[in-house]
């Protein structure tokens, strides 16, 4: 896995931790929910979703993460599977998220664009 895929899949890891955070631990503040275009009236019932869909963020930043510290520690074939799967699933849910809600389209270019750049990056240099 060369350099410029390893950077951006941990930029993608890490923003998908970030979005972890919002959705599972700060969503009830008006800031962080009003981002995902929440009304205060539905908080309640989207929390729920919110909070379990935090989860998958943060399961498929860390595999990303992951991914890469296994690729520096020997396991390199095995590091970049995990790594660029990771990749491929956050920019699949970016896809989803643009063809769900076109409203949606700034979100999804800020969670798709840094795995895309990782897995272009891997292609292009295997």
């Amino acid at each position: 896995m060369n350099v410029t895929a390893q950077v951006f899949a941990v930029l993608a890891g890490l923003l998908h931790v970030l979005i972890f955070v919002m959705e599972s631990v700060l969503f009830r503040r008006p800031q962080v929910h009003g981002r995902f275009r929440v009304r205060p009236a539905d908080l309640d019932a989207v929390r729920p979703w919110a909070f379990n869909q935090g989860f998958y963020n943060l399961f498929l930043g860390l595999g990303a993460l992951g991914g890469v510290v296994a690729v520096h520690t020997g396991h390199a074939t095995a590091g970049t599977a995990v790594a660029l799967f990771g990749c491929a699933s956050m920019l699949g849910a970016a896809v989803v998220l643009i063809t769900t809600d076109r409203r949606m389209a700034r979100a999804a270019v800020i969670q798709g664009l840094t795995p895309l750049v990782a897995l272009i990056a891997a292609a292009l240099a295997g």
